[in-house]
């Protein structure tokens, strides 16, 4: 038996769903010339109007969004509505220049929660669940976005927040909440904790996860599966869109099932800008359709992905696309290799007798990029035996270099040596940038 928050909406007919898409984009189209100078510029620019645009179809007319145009017009020059209709703001860590703002009024809370309570009911959760939130609150849109979902379904919510293992495993044991949200690689953390000391996993009583915010391979999903003993589903979302709740898996796993009666999918070759065939990856593109606070149109994410042909036998009807593979901004170019840290994720998960934890460190020497891979072992592979950890590192090094083409270094460390992340992992340490 499948699960549904909301079964009219996630299983609408295809032909209604399109209808409602087309007057959704018109209305948001619309809306955004009225009121956001950049995007009225950008039209006018084009020799297009709002009305020029009936249906999907015409949606390769409208220009793009990307990120530097929330920093262009930072914080808040893309709101579409004035600030006393804004009553939530969230924004990006501004790693990497200033930070993304993003706003919400009423009706875009009420809508997030929406998503959200359907990824959650997706994964089998009903309001005699009790939810445990282990993803950051603050600006990042994690926490509260898992949060939200789960009180609008009617779960008893705990907002554990990042941090404090120990705290969240005395929550878990004592709480006994039914599903976990958080990083895939805090999952393992928790996951380690409870092994380390010794704490039967009979103690808990979950569940489900639901995991996203960092891209995580099949091999990863069956050890989580594994070692905390729920389903895993994954999760995804953009701040920029919404938060977490803009994709998600139902119980088949097979796809992110997207809400597009609020979100309308696009993949493009990312040199180009056109859209490619169902089933080819390229840059994954998300429009609003019904946010009123900040409704972007046509935004790049810079994810990789594809659109997956067909319905799900869930009997949802909006499109699926397949987990993405990576980002174009996390994208590697070693020697001429495009290289994906997912890539090397499953090579190392799919070995055995590694631990789920792995850096990749990218140096230049002498005008030559030069990859390095630790790799973390298991107590039990990590015996000091020199003819042993040769071997290992032999086979880890020929598989890795099977995968990806090039010649790679890999460095065997002890168990616990990599640092462990209460959020995201940092997955890539690129020293060619501080050159």
């Amino acid at each position: 038996m499948y699960h549904y928050y909301n079964p009219e909406a996630e299983t609408m007919p295809v032909t209604q769903l399109k209808e409602l898409q087309a007057k959704r984009l018109h209305d948001t189209v619309k809306r955004v010339y009225d009121h956001v100078p950049m995007y009225r510029k950008k039209f006018n620019e084009a020799g297009l109007k709002p009305d020029d645009i009936r249906s999907v179809d015409d949606l390769e007319k409208l220009p793009f969004t990307v990120k530097q145009d929330l920093r262009d017009n930072y914080p808040f020059g893309l709101f579409a509505v004035p600030m006393e209709e804004i009553v939530r703001i969230h924004a990006s860590s501004g790693t990497t220049g200033k930070q993304t703002v993003v706003g919400y009024t009423k009706n875009d809370i009420r809508i997030w929660g929406e998503v959200m309570a359907r990824t959650l009911g997706a994964g089998g959760v009903t309001k005699k669940d009790i939810g445990h939130i282990s993803y950051g609150y603050g600006l990042f849109t994690g926490g509260l976005g898992g949060h939200i979902g789960s009180e609008t379904i009617g779960c008893a919510t705990i907002p554990a927040s990042t941090g404090n293992t120990v705290r969240q495993i005395t929550i878990l044991q004592d709480f006994k909440p039914t599903f976990l949200l958080c990083t895939p690689s805090y999952a393992l953390t928790i996951a380690e904790y409870l092994e380390d000391n010794k704490i039967p996993l009979e103690s808990l009583n979950l569940k489900f996860g639901f995991f996203g915010a960092e891209p995580w391979s099949e091999s990863m999903r069956a050890e989580i599966e594994t070692r905390l003993n729920l389903k895993a589903y994954d999760i995804y979302g953009l701040s920029e869109i919404i938060g977490p709740g803009v994709g998600y898996e139902c119980e088949d796993q097979c796809g992110l099932h997207i809400a597009e009666d609020h979100f309308i999918l696009e993949i493009i070759d990312p040199n180009t800008g056109k859209q490619v065939p169902d089933g080819q990856r390229g840059e994954i593109v998300f429009t609003c359709i019904t946010k009123e606070a900040l409704p972007l149109i046509r935004y790049r994410t810079r994810d990789i992905g594809c659109k997956i042909p067909g319905l799900c036998s869930c009997g949802r009807t909006c499109v699926r696309m397949a987990k993405p593979s990576g980002r174009t901004d996390d994208m590697l170019i070693i020697r001429g290799v495009n290289v994906f840290p997912s890539q090397i994720e499953s090579v190392l998960m799919d070995l055995g007798g590694i631990a789920p934890h792995y850096q990749l460190v990218v140096e230049r020497e002498n005008s030559l990029d030069r990859l390095t891979v630790l790799v973390e072992l298991t107590e039990e592979n990590f015996t000091g035996e020199v003819r042993r950890l040769e071997e290992i590192n032999k086979k880890i090094r020929s598989a890795i270099e099977s995968t990806l083409g090039i010649a790679v270094t890999v460095k065997l460390v002890s168990p616990k040596s990599i640092q462990r992340f209460e959020g995201k992992a940092v997955r890539v340490v690129d020293k060619r940038k501080a050159k």
